[in-house]
């Protein structure tokens, strides 16, 4: 049944109304407890004219809210998203001033400092009585979803019959914590563990060796993580370190993929690419690494933050739980220092503001941004949420700080099923991860050195007494200074020219519990032979340490060749194991999954995995990590897909769902299956009770924003 249209104006006017008076109502406080704040004349007012005066400056203000912030933020294009977020208070107290300058006879009045103040709890109860009126009318429930996703599109479109798809990454989570999580009476996760019962069907993957999010997510979106040997790694033809996570390096990867596989991607057909580290061929992109380091305005990875700041409430939200954020890392890390919680790694320095950037900025945007994408009726939208993953890293994947991530997290995933009620077409939703990850003292702390100086001491090198640490935050780091238009950091430092063969210095890099080394000097690989005439202790030293689980190796004789303690061998090529077999430990997969790496164009000389723990799947991080990713061992190779039941399954019972470029291929198969029949989410994510907490940097309809910590 159509609403008039006197109906739907006269509710848009009490709505109106309503937030002009608790406006008014929240000056006429902030002026009572505020002494800097005043609404009256120097001469004193009476009730009657404070209460005037409240009202005219409550309505100005309101006016260049809606008016003159939208034209600042344009205006501030250029500015870095996070640098915008900061000047949102300083800009929302401005117009404060003015609105108070436009009230006759000078009644209000108020310090700088105090502005900001009053200009931010205007904005909070502002949007919190928008957002409670709102959710008594669905028109305008819809338009409150619409602004706060930054979009313009006020009435709700028809959309086509065929459903889109939404794909969810929660970057970091394996299989077995997700069914840890969703399991029991009280659930960690309980929005994840309502769709399993109600409808959605789970399954474990395996991943590549490398075990990160740059080789599974480049596969899942562009089909292919050919040569992508590690997070980061040293190709001798140009002499570069690539990292996954820089801009440039995203960007070349992207480049090399959609020329191997001939295809635009997953999300080319009227898709969008949310927090990602590649645009899958999505024509919309925000926070999408692999576009990040382009300018001008063919480049709207950044528009997400953008639109997001562009209420002025969004803004107050997100950096309030901001600073929450970074206060509850201090708290947590002194805690765990105190108790004396083992393993433990450094958690100080810019770390707090860096977990604070991807827990509540990035997620805050990203969900923003995918409500967006469903309100517009998009064909597919792949997003990723990253918090998991960056504070796992330094707590350890099981540790209670982690936890509260994953609540955070659910209580996202809640919102955002329930703008799809919203949306102009239905949508099935597909939550997967890219990996999971180990737990595990690092490599450093177990054996009192670092994987660099251990090499070192191989090749007969001077080993330095005291080594540098990996930087904290890495995957943040560069999502933050993308935002900030900082300058990539240095990968590693350049090798120096050799002056003769055999004199340049090893490059050793990590990826989590994956080690590689390479001789600048060697054109190619090098062989075990050569290696064993210039350096005959090296191989020795590493196979036989007892933190090193193999090493991959290539001779000249047997071809590709795995070592481990022992003496013990696996010739790839052939199967021949001579000893124990190093890859054992590993799980059935190992070998294939070695023996496909060893043929990549930038395969390391050497290619160190660390030891595990076959009872505990505990590992050693050659970086700062006691949650860590990138090799073989434990919960790191096993992330996981959960999917509606009306989609076909990945793979037949029984088969094992490998590697990343597999899964690729089944998410396009679903694609191809929007035709298929819909089930209804269920009535647990169709309505977010009121009672049930919403994520930090929104003010959940019905209820007003809170000053909460997580």
């Amino acid at each position: 049944m159509r609403i008039p249209r006197w109906t739907s104006l006269s509710g848009a006017l009490f709505r109106v109304l309503a937030v002009w008076l608790v406006s008014s109502l929240t000056l006429l406080v902030l002026a009572a407890l505020l002494p800097d704040f005043h609404l009256q004349s120097a001469n004193g007012d009476s009730l009657t004219g404070t209460a005037v005066t409240a009202a005219l400056g409550a309505g100005a203000f309101g006016l260049l809210s809606a008016v003159v912030w939208p034209l600042l933020v344009r205006a501030l294009l250029l500015v870095p998203a996070l640098v915008l977020g900061l000047l949102v208070f300083f800009l929302n107290g401005s117009l404060l001033l003015l609105a108070l300058d436009l009230i006759p006879e000078g009644r209000g009045q108020a310090a700088p400092q105090t502005a900001v103040i009053v200009a931010a709890v205007m904005s909070a109860a502002s949007s919190a009585t928008s957002a409670f009126l709102a959710v008594r009318n669905d028109e305008a429930y819809h338009r409150r979803l619409v602004r706060l996703a930054g979009r313009r599109h006020g009435r709700r479109a028809r959309g086509p019959a065929t459903p889109g798809t939404l794909f969810l990454q929660l970057d970091g989570l394996g299989h077995d914590l997700l069914c840890e999580a969703t399991g029991g009476e009280r659930p960690l996760m309980e929005t994840v563990a309502r769709w399993r019962r109600e409808g959605h069907r789970l399954t474990p993957w395996r991943t590549d060796w490398s075990s990160q999010t740059g080789a599974s997510q480049l596969a899942l979106l562009h089909g292919s993580n050919e040569d992508v040997p590690a997070f980061r790694w040293y190709e001798k033809d140009t002499r570069t370190v690539v990292v996954s996570n820089r801009p440039s390096s995203a960007a070349a990867l992207q480049r090399r993929a959609i020329e191997r596989t001939g295809d635009g991607g997953l999300l080319a057909r009227d898709g969008a690419s949310r927090g990602n580290l590649f645009s899958g061929g999505a024509e919309q992109v925000a926070l999408v690494m692999s576009v990040a380091a382009r300018r001008g305005r063919h480049n709207r990875s950044r528009a997400g933050y953008f639109a997001y700041f562009s209420d002025p409430a969004n803004a107050t939200r997100t950096a309030v739980s901001f600073v929450a954020e970074v206060v509850r890392e201090i708290v947590q890390s002194l805690r765990s220092r105190l108790r004396g919680e083992a393993p433990r790694v450094a958690r100080g320095g810019l770390y707090p503001v860096l977990r604070a950037f991807a827990t509540v900025v990035e997620r805050d945007v990203v969900v923003a941004a995918v409500i967006g994408d469903l309100l517009a009726g998009r064909t597919a939208v792949y997003a990723d949420l990253v918090a998991y993953d960056e504070v796992a890293h330094h707590s350890g994947p099981a540790h209670r700080d982690a936890r509260q991530v994953l609540r955070s997290l659910d209580r996202a995933l809640a919102l955002i099923a329930r703008a799809a009620r919203h949306a102009p077409r239905p949508y099935r939703i597909v939550l997967l991860s890219d990996h999971g990850q180990s737990h595990g003292p690092t490599f450093r702390e177990r054996y009192g050195l670092s994987l660099q100086d251990l090499v070192r001491a191989g090749c007969g090198l001077p080993v330095p007494r005291r080594a540098g640490r990996s930087p904290s935050g890495a995957e943040a780091r560069a999502a933050a200074r993308a935002a900030l238009h900082r300058p990539e950091e240095p990968a590693a430092p350049r090798p120096e020219e050799p002056r003769e063969p055999g004199s340049a210095h090893p490059v050793v890099l990590a990826s989590g519990n994956l080690g590689l080394v390479s001789f600048p000097d060697v054109p190619g690989r090098i062989t075990r032979e050569e290696l064993d005439r210039r350096h005959p202790a090296l191989l020795t030293t590493l196979a036989e340490h007892p933190g090193i689980g193999f090493v991959l190796v290539r001779s000249a004789a047997h071809g590709p060749v795995v070592l481990g303690p022992a003496g013990a061998e696996h010739h790839l090529d052939t199967g021949r194991v001579l000893g124990a077999d190093p890859l054992a430990p590993f799980g059935d997969g190992a070998a294939d999954a070695v023996r496909r790496t060893d043929r990549f164009p930038h395969t390391a000389d050497l290619m160190i995995n660390s030891v595990c723990d076959p009872a505990t799947g505990a590992v050693h991080a050659f970086e700062e990590q006691i949650g860590s990713h990138g090799g073989l061992g434990g919960a790191q190779s096993h992330p996981f897909l959960l999917w509606p039941a009306e989609l076909t399954a990945p793979v037949p019972d029984g088969e094992p769902l490998t590697g990343a470029e597999q899964v690729h291929r089944v998410l396009r198969r679903w694609l191809a299956e929007a035709d298929g029949p819909q089930l209804p989410l269920g009535p647990a994510v169709d309505e977010l009770r009121h009672d049930e907490p919403t994520p930090e940097g929104f003010s959940p309809p019905g209820r007003p924003p809170q000053d909460k910590s997580r």
